[in-house]
């Protein structure tokens, strides 16, 4: 892509901010931008089309979400993995999601038991691809599969709550993102054992199950050998 020439101003800033803001994350969460990348300022004003002074604020944003690391003077990198992070995301997740998904199942009505079957059914519908060996949609598949979390703890009652864990969600995506954690037939499984607690309203055995699939996750991340 070629350079652009500095803008004498940004119009709309602030809608094009958020919209840098948001590819960047994105980038990020999906490998695009990998572990350790050294973020060049010039090179993501050609890339993302805002100024210098934006993305600054963009990278400044993203440091306290722990998707990027302030050097200083050095400027910005994407944030590294690593075995003992992905425990920590892993542990961090499986506390706010199953205190979550119990307040859920307890408030939930028709409408909610609606959007976690509709969600279930477009993860299933991807992850029978994947088991049939087509990985060409992994992008669309993660985005399912968030879907179909946040179903699950969508009627919990705390806007705060649901935050926090899309926020954690989103660190923890990374990892099968960049590693491509896909556990096939198991976790598949998982999550129709999840449905199944879900409509019977089932905390204590859909807490027990997201356990297992939250840290078998882990388990299999770090018997491949790919986080050091």
């Amino acid at each position: 892509m070629t350079e652009l020439a500095a803008p004498a101003y940004e119009p709309d800033a602030g809608t094009a901010g958020e919209q840098a803001y948001d590819r960047i994350r994105k980038d990020i969460v999906f490998g695009r931008l990998p572990p350790g990348h050294r973020l060049k300022l010039e090179k993501l004003r050609a890339d993302y089309g805002v100024g210098i002074s934006t993305l600054r604020e963009i990278l400044s944003r993203l440091a306290p979400e722990c998707l990027v690391v302030a050097e200083g003077q050095r400027g910005f990198q994407v944030a590294p993995c690593s075995a003992l992070d992905l425990k920590d995301i892993a542990s961090l997740r499986l506390m706010l999601e199953s205190h979550a998904m119990a307040q859920s199942f307890q408030a939930g009505d028709m409408e909610w038991e609606g959007r976690v079957v509709a969600a279930h059914h477009k993860l299933a519908r991807m992850e029978a691809e994947l088991l049939a060996g087509d990985r060409s949609n992994t992008e669309p598949w993660k985005r399912y599969d968030w879907e179909f979390h946040q179903a699950l703890v969508s009627a919990c009652g705390s806007r705060a709550l649901l935050d926090l864990h899309s926020g954690v969600y989103d660190r923890y995506l990374r990892y099968q993102m960049v590693f491509v954690i896909f556990r096939g037939e198991v976790a598949a499984d998982e999550h129709k054992a999840l449905l199944a607690a879900a409509l019977k309203r089932d905390a204590a055995k859909a807490q027990e199950i997201l356990s297992r699939h939250i840290m078998g996750c882990v388990d299999f991340a770090l018997a491949r050998g790919t986080l050091a």
